[in-house]
């Protein structure tokens, strides 16, 4: 598949499920009915689950919220400590967890599924999934093909259509609980003004005529960025009508993006490479890491200090906006996909070997 091949320098948010798409890429029958299997079977309670393979973190108020394979969703309300799953209605993948306060939260993952909930993680439902998405896409385009690139648009979203739900969702943003949008493989971006009831097909709204892979999405004071493969850097300065391709500093892919609470930006993404912007992405400076493994996430601590982290389990610190860095290793000693640092400024981590808790708090910039 094309999309695990552009995915290859991020492999972490594919494991196994990528595989077993491939495999059975070549028997129709077989793919549908593992599609409607995945989505319509809730995920199973484990006894395992804190150590199965997990992709994203996030905080919902003074709980950890962390999601991955299977549909497994964690939920922690001691810091990292101990573990319990919450209920979840699909088995998929899930790659991506965001909250923006301590009930109201969303997760994105394979299949494009989209989930949602009103009760701090306790309980989801499925607001989207891929089946839905491409129908929504076909509707959109067919609504809009006397448009430029109308018909362009419109073959695109057929194919999704036929395709099936194959494509995944890989990042998230929403900046209250009505507006929001998703992104992922192969230049998917939908947007909701009412907390997921609705969503409305975004593509035509984003620069990228190849269709790139969008792997995150963040906002900025005023402006929404998107990044992607290939160094693909999107900025809109109108709050989402619009996203404009930027000249990009970097040719290889950008995983991810951090807007400071200081105004400046931070985009990371293969072989260590991470860029800072303080003029809206006008000019960069590159960060000097030290390293050449692939930055999977990236955090600023409440004291202000930056954290990058990487698939290979370090955990870069900077007190100086990125001139230099202070590089620890994770106490997972294993792959790493993202970190959070919880209420009592501890740092939890997840990855291919499951949660990771009880950092050093001395580590995290605390005093």
């Amino acid at each position: 598949m094309n999309v695990e091949k552009n995915f290859a320098g991020f492999a972490l948010r594919w494991s196994g499920c990528a595989l077993a798409l491939c495999l059975l890429a070549s028997t129709p029958m077989a793919v549908q009915a593992a599609t409607v299997a995945v989505l319509q079977q809730p995920a199973l309670p484990t006894t395992k689950a804190a150590r199965s393979v997990l992709l994203g973190l996030a905080r919902a108020g003074e709980r950890l919220v962390a999601v991955g394979e299977r549909g497994i969703v964690l939920l922690s309300d001691d810091a990292g400590a101990t573990w319990r799953q919450a209920r979840v209605p699909v088995s998929v993948s899930l790659t991506a967890v965001q909250f923006v306060d301590a009930e109201q939260g969303w997760v994105v993952g394979h299949l494009g599924v989209v989930l949602h909930t009103e009760d701090g993680g306790e309980t989801w439902h499925k607001q989207l999934d891929g089946e839905r998405a491409a129908a929504l896409a076909v509707q959109s385009a067919q609504l809009n093909a006397d448009q430029p690139g109308g018909a362009s648009n419109l073959a695109h979203a057929r194919q999704m259509l036929d395709d099936g739900p194959d494509k995944p969702f890989l990042d998230l943003y929403f900046s209250d609980r009505l507006h929001g949008y998703v992104v992922g493989a192969y230049n998917q971006i939908f947007r909701t003004d009412d907390g997921g009831r609705s969503w409305q097909p975004w593509m035509r709204h984003v620069d990228n005529p190849q269709g790139l892979n969008l792997y995150g999405v963040r906002a900025l004071g005023n402006d929404l960025w998107l990044v992607g493969e290939r160094g693909l850097l999107l900025r809109s300065t109108d709050a989402g009508q619009s996203f404009q391709a930027l000249k990009s500093p970097y040719e290889g892919s950008f995983f991810g993006l951090l807007g400071t609470r200081d105004g400046a930006l931070v985009v990371y993404g293969l072989r260590g490479n991470a860029w800072w912007s303080g003029d809206r992405g006008n000019t960069w400076r590159r960060l000097d890491t030290g390293i050449e493994s692939t930055l999977a996430s990236a955090l600023q601590l409440r004291d202000g200090g930056l954290l990058l982290a990487s698939q290979s389990g370090e955990l870069l610190f900077s007190h100086d906006q990125g001139r230099s860095f202070d590089k620890r290793q994770s106490r997972s000693g294993g792959t790493l996909a993202a970190v959070q640092q919880a209420v009592d400024g501890s740092l939890t981590s997840v990855g291919l070997t499951g949660v990771a808790a009880d950092q050093d708090p001395r580590a995290s910039g605390q005093p």
